[in-house]
């Protein structure tokens, strides 16, 4: 536990985590308020926004363990942070344990704040026109959440794995955008619905693609990647050297 609220407070520190929460909590909130003036209510108002928005979500994902990876100041000689983190646990599973529970406080406290931040300014915008927020809405709320952590955690599994950043934050936030690689890929290769963020949002939006998932089908399927992913990077950070 001590190691968990270590790490948290290291995020804290971080200025990339803090762009990531105006990012996660501006975007999405921008494009409701555009969404909302622009085109009639429909079954994804508010919930499509997230799916934007969830950028932020990985910019967190990635700079929680890629920050480990810059080099720190001339006073350390040019070391990296990693070598500090394993000084004082030398424990590499203890680390990469404390650094996942981390990331996923953390990003399910960014998808909270921007949720109520998308519904508020959708049903302040759009009053008796606005989604309901019934039981199902609820639900799907829960799986915009689940959402947000599983991409924050696909974020830090491949920067794990590749020891930089740069790369993985390029390729998921591009993929984020509001038409994204990996839809336009499954208009025309089926098998591209069961790829990690696809399947997903199945757990929040409507989406439509030729290819019908259930909800709770799409999330274990994001899941089963995700998990996966993290088993390999937890083996790669294991064994190779800091």
């Amino acid at each position: 536990m001590r190691a968990v609220l270590a790490e948290v407070s290291k995020l804290a520190t971080l200025p990339f985590v803090w762009l990531a929460f105006a990012a996660g909590l501006l975007v999405p909130t921008v494009i409701a308020v555009i969404t909302s003036l622009t085109s009639e209510s429909g079954p994804d108002t508010g919930f499509s926004e997230l799916a934007v928005g969830v950028l932020g979500a990985i910019i967190l994902g990635v700079a929680a363990i890629g920050s480990e990876y810059t080099t720190e100041g001339e006073e350390s000689a040019g070391g990296r942070q990693i070598t500090t983190t394993l000084t004082v646990i030398p424990s590499r599973t203890k680390v990469l344990l404390a650094k996942t529970a981390a990331v996923i406080l953390a990003t399910v406290l960014l998808a909270v704040l921007a949720i109520g931040m998308v519904f508020a300014t959708v049903q302040l915008l759009l009053g008796d026109q606005a989604p309901v927020l019934d039981a199902h809405a609820f639900t799907r709320l829960g799986g915009a959440v689940a959402y947000w952590v599983l991409m924050a955690l696909l974020g830090f599994g491949l920067t794990v794995v590749t020891r930089n950043g740069i790369i993985p934050m390029a390729i998921l936030v591009a993929n984020s955008s509001a038409v994204t690689v990996t839809y336009l890929l499954a208009q025309s290769i089926a098998a591209a619905n069961y790829l990690p963020d696809l399947a997903g949002m199945r757990m929040f939006t409507t989406l439509r693609t030729g290819v019908e998932i259930a909800p709770l089908t799409g999330g274990l399927i994001m899941t089963a990647w995700v998990t996966a992913l993290l088993i390999v990077a937890g083996a790669v950070f294991s064994r190779r050297d800091a």
